[in-house]
């Protein structure tokens, strides 16, 4: 069963940063929580909006490997999406 689900992303959030179900809490910062030693019970304890789920959906979404590609994505949309700023490289 896939938890990628839990994981949004909406400009009008985070600047469009991948997030936990729309809460703020951005991905790589629960990554970093959990690379820094955390353990998932703390970091649930620390975040009460949290459930196990969403961090099975956090781990799940840097497996995929992909997001890299989702950020630069955004990048380039948020660039052609600002006054004044050339999207540079897509000619």
């Amino acid at each position: 069963m896939s938890h990628l689900d839990r994981i949004t992303s909406d400009p009008e959030i985070c600047h469009g940063k991948p997030v936990v179900r729309g809460l703020r809490y951005p991905i790589d910062m629960l990554l970093g929580l959990l690379a820094s030693g955390m353990a998932t019970e703390e970091i649930l304890d620390d975040y009460p909006d949290l459930q196990f789920e969403d961090i099975l959906g956090v781990l799940e979404y840097a497996a995929r490997g992909d997001h890299a590609a989702d950020d630069h994505d955004r990048r380039r949309n948020d660039a052609r999406d600002t006054p004044g700023q050339a999207d540079q490289g897509t000619e």
